[in-house]
């Protein structure tokens, strides 16, 4: 018996010293993350589960404390790859930088109201403070400016009274009454909505009013043109590891549970609020439609103005990275 327990151990550790090797043979993916954003929980399980090796690259994860300093590490070149929006994509595209963008998520916000508000409308929001996180130019804000002027003749900017602040603030002062309605990041929505608030309006659906396509994912992996060209099979390991943690995340209850800690829900609804959340904004996996993109890039240009948009008044050619 002994032995055999010598010869199963010896076995086994080779095997883990050429698993190793090989791991130690592929290319490396530095990616420059948000040290709390959501997209921590696909990074994580796409490590945890050997995605990202098993589709032929090393995911090397770097946290920074804001988006900001992310972009900035992604410019200088000390990051392959980061998560951003396809607006800032365009504007850089159109500013001659060529980043490309693979989609990750389509989770938008919306504007939620307390349950015993008696706010049915946005209508009724006129002479009432609007908590938004994200800014005057927080693309959420600005669809349902639009969507608001469409179907009720008014814009929210002129008709209510909007107190701006981070994701954190807009949750307290909408849950504490402090303001009527919150326009606020997906996941502050998803806890404000298992503590007693819902829906007045969905971005989803204020874009889909506006005939643009709800689909259309807002948040990708962004990398850079020449790091794809030199590294093509890297590229479309990204893009198979990030929809295989979506298929598990997706269908695999038990697949969150390490992921508890790292979502700080409050309690059991705040955590099937957030898990329930992230799978309604996983994208179809079709193809983006770019009219569609183009059609939602001019909206942003009118409303926010080259301070959102930069030179990119139309959808460059590019943006959305092809790996077919």
């Amino acid at each position: 018996m002994g032995l055999l327990r010598n010869l199963v151990f010896g076995a086994a550790t080779v095997a883990g010293l050429v698993t190793a090797a090989l791991a130690q043979d592929l290319p490396e993916l530095r990616a420059a993350m948000l040290a709390t954003g959501t997209v921590n929980w696909e990074i994580a399980t796409i490590k945890d589960s050997g995605f990202d090796t098993g589709n032929g690259f090393e995911l090397v994860v770097q946290d920074y404390a804001d988006n900001a300093a992310t972009r900035i590490a992604f410019e200088g070149g000390e990051a392959d790859v980061v998560v951003a929006d396809w607006i800032w994509v365009a504007r850089m595209r159109a500013e001659g930088r060529d980043y490309v963008f693979i989609p990750y998520s389509r989770a938008v916000g919306g504007l939620v109201v307390k349950d015993d508000s008696g706010i049915a409308t946005l209508a009724d929001l006129k002479g009432k403070k609007i908590g938004i996180a994200g800014g005057p130019l927080d693309k959420s804000w600005l669809i349902l400016r639009a969507y608001a002027q469409k179907e009720y003749g008014f814009d929210l900017k002129d008709e209510t009274e909007q107190v701006f602040g981070a994701p954190p603030l807009i949750f307290k002062a909408g849950l504490e009454g402090e303001t009527a309605g919150a326009v606020n990041f997906w996941h502050f929505l998803a806890k404000m909505k298992a503590k007693g608030m819902h829906d007045l309006i969905s971005v989803s659906d204020a874009a889909a009013a506006l005939g643009l396509d709800p689909d259309t994912p807002l948040l990708g992996y962004v990398l850079k043109g020449d790091f794809v060209a030199a590294h093509p099979e890297v590229a479309a390991g990204l893009e198979r590891a990030s929809r295989a943690a979506k298929d598990k995340l997706l269908t695999d209850d038990g697949a969150w549970e390490g992921l508890r800690a790292a979502m700080n829900a409050g309690d059991e609804a705040e955590f099937e609020a957030l898990r329930d959340g992230y799978r309604a904004g996983i994208p179809s996996g079709k193809p983006v439609d770019t009219a569609a993109a183009d059609r939602f890039l001019r909206l942003m240009a009118e409303l926010g103005g080259e301070e959102l948009v930069g030179k990119a008044t139309t959808l460059p050619e590019g943006v959305f990275l092809s790996l077919d």
